[in-house]
């Protein structure tokens, strides 16, 4: 007890040192707010990732020589862009082959047709055999099925001309070049890798025994590093955890992607956890000495007394209190206004044994 005391009483002469005073003569009431009581939602900050939706490598279809590469890494594109030009003259030899086919299929077609129409006409007379008739039908349709076939020889052979000409599908940037010029491909070879800026996510891994909190709140804020908060989207959580880390995928689409976001940044993502009554001060009221934390409460007659506090969490410009004072207290918002004399009344000032004890919760 006596060592409390001697304690106590050094914090308060160290308050006069350093001018923090307590004047007798002090006649103007100073401004004070009362303590407040509110809900804090807890909140668990997690680092995230920002990534793009649209991502993807481009990989070879057909085989051939690299001829064109007209855009490089960092160079963005338009969805539909040329961006790998591949030797083509063997795919054109094969379109131009499947085209005399078809041609050549198509002229059979029409003489097998008009054949059937003139035996048609002569057999309503009688003048032909049945047998005629249907053997012509027959030689029609056999000619039907091979212009079929070759027009599909054609549309195939036309398919694998444009796989020679690989282009964009969708607008963004290049990532990565696979190849050069020169470089003969073979299909399912990796070409380029790009992404879209215009459509961005963030992912996050949530531990477990948060998952299903934050599945049934479905809240979330995503914060940058200079403390802007991003919109988002829709969020999505995936339905396994991690093996290695048993932790629960969380993934939420940006609602505003600007040239400022890229993918690979790093952002603090708050998940709500917990809820709880909270008292809290303003933090201008707080007198930081030490290991003092201490506020200024104003007592029946309106007289500011010193006393000790253990302080939670900031927030806003608000503390948290943990141990000290009551609701509806009345505390000093700036203690500054206390100076103004070199005499310090310590029954008036001082912490008294019982309000310490109070204080320390014993």
């Amino acid at each position: 007890m006596v060592k409390r005391i001697a304690v106590l009483g050094t914090i308060v002469l160290g308050l006069v040192c350093s001018g923090f005073a307590l004047s007798e003569e002090t006649s103007a009431r100073p401004e004070a707010v009362p303590v407040e009581r509110s809900e804090l939602q807890e909140t668990l900050v997690l680092d995230g990732v920002i990534e793009a939706v649209q991502q993807s490598t481009v990989s070879a279809q057909a085989s051939g020589k690299v001829q064109k590469l007209p855009f490089d890494v960092d160079d963005s594109v338009v969805a539909g862009d040329l961006i790998v030009q591949l030797e083509s003259s063997e795919q054109s030899s094969r379109v131009s082959q499947a085209q005399g086919g078809r041609d050549e299929a198509r002229a059979a077609f029409a003489d097998a047709q008009q054949q059937f129409t003139r035996i048609e006409a002569v057999q309503e007379r009688g003048l032909v055999s049945r047998q005629e008739l249907d053997r012509a039908q027959n030689t029609l349709a056999g000619a039907k099925a091979r212009l079929e076939r070759a027009e599909a020889a054609v549309a195939e052979a036309r398919e694998q001309l444009s796989y020679t000409r690989i282009l964009a599908p969708y607008g963004g940037i290049l990532t990565e070049r696979h190849v050069e010029i020169g470089e003969s491909v073979s299909p399912g070879q990796p070409l380029l890798s790009g992404l879209s800026l215009e459509q961005l996510r963030v992912v996050v891994d949530l531990p477990q025994q948060y998952a299903d909190l934050a599945r049934r709140e479905r809240q979330a804020q995503v914060t940058l590093a200079d403390g802007r908060v991003l919109k988002t989207g829709d969020m999505t959580f995936y339905p396994y955890a991690n093996s290695a880390t048993h932790t629960f995928r969380l993934r939420m689409r940006l609602a505003e992607p600007n040239g400022s976001l890229f993918p690979g940044m790093l952002v603090k993502v708050g998940v709500p956890v917990a809820s709880r009554d909270v008292l809290w001060i303003p933090e201008s009221s707080l007198v930081r000495r030490s290991e003092l934390r201490a506020v200024f409460v104003l007592d029946d007659q309106g007289r500011p007394r010193l006393r000790q506090v253990r302080t939670g969490m900031q927030q806003e410009g608000r503390l948290e209190i943990l141990a000290g004072l009551s609701e509806g207290e009345q505390v000093v918002v700036y203690p500054v206004e206390l100076v103004g004399t070199d005499r310090l009344n310590l029954p008036a000032a001082g912490v008294s044994v019982e309000e310490s004890d109070k204080a320390a919760g014993n």
